[in-house]
């Protein structure tokens, strides 16, 4: 299925709501690194929204070996969630992707990122309001840098979506993981209100969209 048309079907498809996240708590300070004895691995970084409903879509990828939870892009050293919160330490909530390539490439992940969120409100996803919830690619090579800003031009020529594209694509800096109780959040708490209301739905139509590359 081609990029255009897949986030053609998305976007009649896909209610957005982002998560409205009202803890804050301590966490254990740790930066993700690969693991170099898989094969063929790389890692992708992206934020869009909240990483609750991000992290619950991309695992199901096939290809996709770990997902995890946590904050890029800002300044501050081993942010907690807390001061995340405040939208005053320049970092996003992400999410970081370690996939096999022999099996997903970077450029299918983009178009699931491309469209599993809104990508035209400008620090924005649904209720959730603040530079820490905006739509961002953080590139870690010059290839994953051009080819984010070339499907972004195409989908930009195209009008797929009614306003303009407000994604960044900003060189990766930083990961810091988040606190562990953001890991794994929707299968550990499926049962939650929020969690059966606002991420199971987001996941299905994603599954449908995309039901020729989950995992089986």
């Amino acid at each position: 299925m081609g990029l255009i048309r897949t986030v053609s079907l998305m976007m009649l498809a896909i209610f957005i709501i982002s998560c409205n996240q009202t803890k804050c708590a301590n966490k254990n300070k740790t930066i993700i690194n690969i693991n170099k004895t898989m094969t063929n691995p790389d890692t992708a970084t992206f934020g869009m929204g909240c990483f609750w409903c991000s992290e619950a879509i991309f695992q199901n990828l096939n290809g996709v070996i770990s997902v995890a939870s946590g904050y890029s892009g800002g300044t501050l050293k081993d942010p907690t969630y807390k001061e995340v919160c405040t939208g005053n330490t320049g970092h996003a909530e992400v999410i970081q992707v370690i996939y096999d390539t022999s099996k997903i490439s970077f450029q299918e992940l983009l178009e699931v990122f491309w469209t599993s969120h809104d990508p035209t409100t400008l620090n924005r996803q649904g209720a959730d309001v603040g530079t820490q919830y905006r739509s961002v690619v953080f590139y870690r090579s010059e290839s994953q840098k051009a080819l984010a800003e070339s499907i972004k031009h195409k989908l930009q020529q195209e009008k797929i979506y009614p306003s303009p594209i407000a994604t960044e694509i900003t060189a990766f800096i930083n990961f810091y993981k988040a606190e562990n109780y953001h890991q794994d959040y929707f299968n550990l708490h499926g049962e939650e209100p929020y969690c059966s209301h606002v991420i199971a739905p987001k996941v299905e139509k994603f599954k449908k969209i995309f039901k020729d590359r989950l995992k089986k």
